[in-house]
């Protein structure tokens, strides 16, 4: 099967044995619940069996899942791997600096190592030094990357620093595309893949929360320059993660793994449209929801060849 350059066919997922809302990131991430209301215990087991069965559905949808266990208790968010690597054809791999500090003991040797052993990895690019200087660039959750075209779109936030931007931009030959974008009480975006998705055919995104309105008008322009269809999701749509989903490739068709909740909040002209190009492959991820990222916060693409 070809390697579709925007839609992976295969992915990295870990699945966590003591899951919970990570107190270190509750200030910046509006999307994530300040009270819940279940038993810590409960929502551990919750959060592993909802791993377990989204990775079972993705696979029977023809996707390569790799997961991984964590066993820990010092790592809540682990559920997220796509903020600490991303993986880049021609064989580039790049582990990111992370704002919370308690977010840097999610990184792992053992899956840079089965990357290297099962895909063709020529070399890995390491900013995680970076976080000593205070500097943050939070994977494929603080850029959505559109790999046709070669840009990388970024909201302004404390884990979007534009100096490493910029830097990735030129060591993985991207164009940045940085702007601001907040919710209706004016408090920021805290990743960019909460407010976008871009597929190979489709882009759907909260546009009317990119503030400067020339921007906007010329992020919508070069979408639809690429030959994409623009969906318009409104905020209370980007609550319900709509736009934190991830189109996926497959021998039998390209498939948008999203979560139940944002399925549920999208109307019946938004899925006709998507459907055109992609199968929808809603996953309930309720639990993880809580922690204030969805499916495509749990999904590492695998850009790269096998071996």
């Amino acid at each position: 099967m070809a390697i579709n350059p925007q839609a992976p066919s295969a992915v990295v997922m870990i699945r966590p044995h003591y899951f919970s809302p990570n107190p270190e990131t509750l200030s910046d991430n509006s999307y994530q619940s300040q009270h819940f209301s279940q038993d810590q215990a409960l929502l551990a087991k919750q959060a592993y069996d909802q791993v377990s069965l989204a990775q079972q559905q993705l696979q029977d949808a023809g996707i390569n899942v790799h997961v991984f266990e964590d066993l820990g208790t010092q790592t809540p968010d682990s559920v997220f791997p796509n903020n600490w690597f991303s993986t880049h054809l021609g064989g580039h791999v790049a582990i990111y600096p992370m704002y919370a500090k308690n977010r840097r003991k999610e990184r792992r040797t053992d899956i840079i190592d089965m990357l290297k052993a099962q895909y063709r990895v020529q070399d890995v690019i390491d900013y995680s030094g970076l976080e000593y200087d205070n500097i943050f660039l939070e994977g494929t959750g603080a850029m959505v990357l559109d790999h046709v075209e070669r840009v990388a779109y970024a909201v302004r936030s404390k884990r979007t620093d534009s100096l490493v931007l910029e830097r990735f931009c030129t060591q993985f030959n991207f164009e940045p595309m940085v702007f601001d974008a907040e919710d209706e009480a004016g408090v920021a975006i805290y990743h960019t893949n909460v407010l976008m998705c871009i597929g190979s055919d489709f882009v759907m995104a909260g546009f009317g929360m990119i503030k400067d309105s020339a921007w906007r008008q010329q992020i919508i322009r070069r979408f639809q320059d690429s030959g994409r269809s623009i969906i318009e999701l409104t905020e209370s749509q980007i609550r319900h993660f709509c736009g934190n989903a991830l189109e996926l490739q497959s021998k039998a068709g390209r498939i948008l793994a999203l979560s139940k909740c944002a399925y549920d909040a999208l109307t019946d002209e938004q899925i006709g449209l998507l459907s055109q190009s992609v199968t929808l492959l809603p996953l309930d991820v309720s639990a993880i929801e809580l922690a204030g990222g969805s499916v495509r916060c749990m999904l590492a693409g695998i850009h790269l060849s096998k071996r």
